[in-house]
């Protein structure tokens, strides 16, 4: 079976899967809005166990002070002390799989809070003057702090309706197209573009690939790497594969501390490797895609922290931690003339990787130093010479 049509089933069947469980989840939400605000354990990850059972105990107390009037305060803030240590001790050391979880939590900040809360005056641009208008990439232009900038962001949606909308973060060809046509729109008026990823991949299915999927992501490609405006590309979430790449060539590359940046999704090489998904997390550990990886390759110029326990746990913090940086790196590529900067660009791309292999040169050239040194040192037999007849 070829490998792009085992990808593109096994990515079809994940996606039919993942809308069933928003539908059944926001059915769930309209039947128990009420009780889930508070009693769900939702909003928990699987090694957030003991987290889960000391809110509850907190929420407990709560309630049986506003029945009883008996103040626990002190009881209260040993549990909160308790919290913070425990979530300290599982986010740091949390495996490349735990990392995977986190980036896909369903509170975690999106596209849209971004927008909401970092960009003043956005405006938005649609269409990719050829197909249509994906909703799954984003674009437009507003203010960060003082500084005037063009938007790129890959948008999951929130609810329900607007998933399907965007196709769960996945974007089509026209997406891609539509990107490209507003960086050049970008270019012209020399405004600095801000890319924002977030996305499992680009969507394999028969009508994308029909309309031309990997051409429109290897333009993106060949056009950012010569745009003539400074590029700040950040992983905000989900950066899977090359739906990921198309929206992240650029000048400074970042991540946020629990997000990941990968060839594929660990699912996908799962059920690619193994033809078994259930061995995501080994696939994941593997792909070395967490920021603290990536930052050891030299791969990703900086890691952005997080609050405490994720983004999820205190969004106006993780928001304004990426408005500072992007404002930090801006500053830093506007003092260099853009000339440098497309140079700069240019052999920062053909550096990717070449580090490694000239450590493998270095180590092979030593091993074969060495063989050549012991076979020297081998002490050699003067052949017996044959009687003359």
């Amino acid at each position: 079976m070829p490998a792009r049509d085992l990808w593109a089933g096994f990515f079809c069947k994940h996606l039919a899967l993942c809308r069933l469980h928003g539908l059944v989840k926001a059915l769930g939400d309209i039947d128990n809005m009420a009780e889930n605000k508070k009693n769900s354990n939702a909003d928990y990850l699987d090694f957030e166990e003991k987290v889960a059972e000391l809110d509850r105990q907190m929420s407990e107390l709560r309630r049986l002070s506003s029945i009883k009037g008996i103040n626990y305060s002190a009881e209260l803030r040993n549990l909160q002390h308790k919290q913070v240590d425990e979530l300290k001790r599982i986010y740091s050391n949390l495996k490349a799989w735990q990392t995977v979880q986190v980036s896909r939590h369903p509170a975690r900040p999106l596209l849209p809070d971004y927008l909401n809360l970092m960009v003043k005056d956005f405006r938005e641009l649609h269409g990719d003057r050829a197909f249509g208008d994906d909703r799954a990439i984003v674009t437009g232009f507003g203010h960060v702090g003082r500084e005037k900038v063009f938007i790129i962001g890959q948008n999951k949606g929130k609810n329900t309706k607007e998933k399907i909308a965007c196709n769960f973060g996945c974007p089509n060809p026209e997406g891609y197209r539509k990107a490209a046509c507003k960086m050049k729109f970008a270019e012209k008026y020399g405004l600095p573009i801000v890319t924002l990823i977030d996305t499992p991949g680009a969507y394999p299915g028969i009508g994308a690939e029909e309309r031309g999927q990997a051409h429109a992501i290897a333009v993106n490609l060949m056009e950012m790497s010569r745009l003539k405006v400074p590029i700040i590309c950040i992983v905000i979430g989900e950066g899977g594969s090359g739906g990921a790449l198309g929206i992240g060539v650029g000048d400074h590359l970042a991540m946020l501390q629990y997000s990941y940046y990968s060839v594929i999704s660990p699912e996908g090489c799962a059920a690619i490797l193994w033809r078994d998904g259930s061995r995501a997390p080994e696939a994941a550990e593997a792909l070395k895609l967490t920021s603290k990886d990536l930052q050891k390759l030299e791969l990703v110029d900086a890691v952005i922290p997080e609050p405490l326990g994720g983004a999820h746990r205190n969004v106006h913090d993780c928001v304004y931690n990426v408005e500072r940086h992007i404002l930090r790196a801006l500053r830093e590529l506007k003092r260099t003339k853009i000339e440098d900067l497309l140079d700069i660009r240019y052999k920062r791309l053909r550096a990717i990787g070449s580090e490694p292999i000239e450590k493998l040169r270095d180590k092979t050239h030593a091993g074969r130093d060495r063989i050549k040194a012991a076979l020297q040192a081998i002490p050699k037999r003067s052949k017996p010479v044959p009687a003359k007849v």
